[in-house]
């Protein structure tokens, strides 16, 4: 098999030395000591409310203590359906404290989506807020699945006091009443204790801290299990990125905490330097602005799609970027005009980075100083071995000169998919050397430098401002529209979003829905960044030779189109 870090060691770039080994460390033990340390300093910054590290450790205290009476432990799944607030923080730590497993679920998920997942998590207990985008989608849920319990917080109880009158005063529309039920417990009642809890031992390999949802290479979700150790190891992986370690640390934690980009680079990773998150609840531009002039922070991780508004914004030319370093953009690719212009516009690098959900977050980045390379997703992280193979036998090396599947291995690649020993064997190749490599069914090139460039990729699944869209998920639910016959989504180029998706179908006969009404019909059933843009209704789609719909075939079609 090619080993193409013998060759680009002596070009590595980035401050921590390559061969960095990253020795166990539970989650538990990366937080508390973060908190021993920096007590009386700030970790979150909520519309302006501070929360220092010692109040955090103890709201996760009081979190563990309050889900252990309730009857909870290790090895329980417990599911976040929250978007950026400071209890998010409190009940990620407080349930890893247990020793219980936390489950992500994105604030955007549809009743039946989040069915689907907190059935085949097992997740007994879900964290949300009473707020009318989330609290009537968990009762739903309650009531038609296996979850046992909702603990329920308040954003208003969050914010500072002014604003929080502000918040009831003013936006009572957007606070659900939480109901009088036995099952739903407030936040506040389940933090009203001292925090003493019986501490479980943690075994920091094995024990699962989170279980993060992911298409995988098949588009199929499936849960990422990351053990304790994957986290605590990216975390501090990506914390060795930066050639000025100790220095002011004030990140802008504006994408959603539930994806796994922002779970490693903003929350554990900041909580491993002893940094604030300045913490926002839902992306608006004006307000990102407004944010880096009041709080004058130094890091701005988003993806393309972000970095696009701001600039777009027309009070951008006014906003103070002075403290702003660096900022990493992932989740989809970056465009080189798009880098150029907003580094030029805040003089603030402005690097490009890569990872999986299987990878905890990060495989590999461009250097915060010197000279990286545009188009390229940078090199493999500290402790990150990345290798190309055959695309169509995964034990055979790439052949020489040509692109190959990127396959990874590092102390950060999951344990495994949960319940899914068949997709393990898919996803994982091991060598004759006994290392396990994981599959990322994207196909790149590896230059002399070690910078990895992606040129394909292997999955269907369409990027959407940094989110996943799988297109089987739109077509399943187009198929029970009674008018329509076959139905391909493909994700097609924008300039915004990265990309955008599209639907094309073929109707049954006799059927004369137009394409509006198919469209206004479907879309209210998707998530938002799963919502196409048309439907577009053809006679035909494209088949292969033994009669299947042929996704690459319509995809060059409808470019050729264009």
């Amino acid at each position: 098999m090619n080993d193409p870090e013998r060759v680009w060691r002596t070009a590595y770039r980035h401050p921590v030395p390559w061969e960095t080994h990253f020795p166990p460390q539970t989650m538990v033990e990366l937080f508390d000591q973060a908190c021993a340390e920096a007590a009386a300093r700030p970790l979150i910054d909520f519309l302006g409310r501070a929360y220092n590290y010692a109040e955090t450790l103890d709201g996760a205290n009081r979190v563990a203590s309050g889900l252990k009476a309730l009857g909870y432990g290790p090895g329980d799944r417990i599911g976040l359906f929250l978007p950026n607030v400071p209890h998010y923080v409190a009940a990620y730590y407080g349930i890893l404290k247990l020793g219980a497993t936390v489950v992500n679920f994105s604030p955007l998920y549809t009743p039946q989506e989040l069915a689907h997942q907190v059935a085949d998590s097992g997740t007994k207990l879900l964290f949300t807020l009473s707020a009318t985008a989330l609290l009537p989608t968990a009762l739903e849920v309650l009531d038609s699945s296996g979850l046992e319990r909702l603990i329920v917080g308040s954003v208003a109880g969050a914010l500072p006091p002014t604003k929080s009158l502000f918040y009831r005063l003013f936006r009572g529309k957007e606070v659900a009443k939480r109901p009088d039920d036995a099952r739903i417990t407030a936040f506040s009642a389940l933090i009203d204790n001292d925090g003493a809890y019986e501490a479980p031992a943690i075994d920091p390999d094995r024990t699962i801290a989170l279980i993060q949802y992911t298409g995988g290479t098949t588009g199929t979700p499936k849960g990422a299990m990351l053990s304790h150790q994957n986290l605590s190891a990216n975390a501090r992986q990506v914390m060795g990125l930066d050639p000025l370690p100790g220095t002011e640390d004030r990140i802008v934690g504006v994408l959603p905490l539930f994806h796994v980009f922002a779970n490693t680079c903003v929350l554990n990773r900041t909580v491993a330097n002893r940094g604030c998150i300045v913490m926002l609840p839902r992306f608006h531009a004006g307000q990102v602005l407004s944010t880096l002039d009041r709080t004058a922070a130094t890091a701005l991780p988003g993806v393309p799609t972000m970095y696009q508004a701001l600039l777009d914004d027309p009070r951008v030319g006014a906003t103070d970027f002075a403290h702003l370093r660096v900022c990493v953009s992932g989740g989809a690719p970056l465009p080189a005009e798009l880098k150029a212009k907003f580094e030029a516009t805040a003089g603030a690098r402005l690097v490009e980075g890569y990872g999986l959900s299987e990878s905890s977050g990060v495989v590999s980045c461009n250097p915060y100083e010197g000279d990286g390379k545009s188009g390229t997703i940078g090199q493999p992280i500290p402790g990150t071995r990345v290798r190309l193979v055959d695309k169509d036998d995964p034990h055979r090396p790439a052949p020489e000169g040509e692109p190959g599947e990127i396959v990874a291995a590092g102390p950060q690649i999951m344990r495994g998919y949960w319940n899914r020993p068949d997709a393990d064997a898919k996803v994982f190749v091991t060598d004759a050397e006994g290392t396990r490599w994981l599959r990322t069914g994207d196909v790149g090139t590896i230059d002399e430098d070690g910078f990895i460039r992606i040129v394909d990729r292997l999955k269907d699944m369409i990027a959407v401002g940094g989110f996943k869209v799988f297109p089987s998920q739109i077509e399943a639910v187009l198929y029970r529209h009674p008018a329509v016959k076959e139905a391909l989504v493909i994700g097609l180029p924008d300039t915004y979003r990265g990309e955008h998706p599209r639907a094309y179908v073929t109707l049954n006969d006799g059927a004369t829905e137009p394409p509006e009404a198919l469209t206004a019909w479907l879309n209210p059933q998707l998530g938002k960044h799963e919502r196409v843009d048309e439907v577009v209704i053809r006679t035909a789609l494209p088949k292969t030779m033994v009669g299947k719909l042929s996704r690459k075939d319509l995809i060059a079609e409808v470019m050729a189109e264009r």
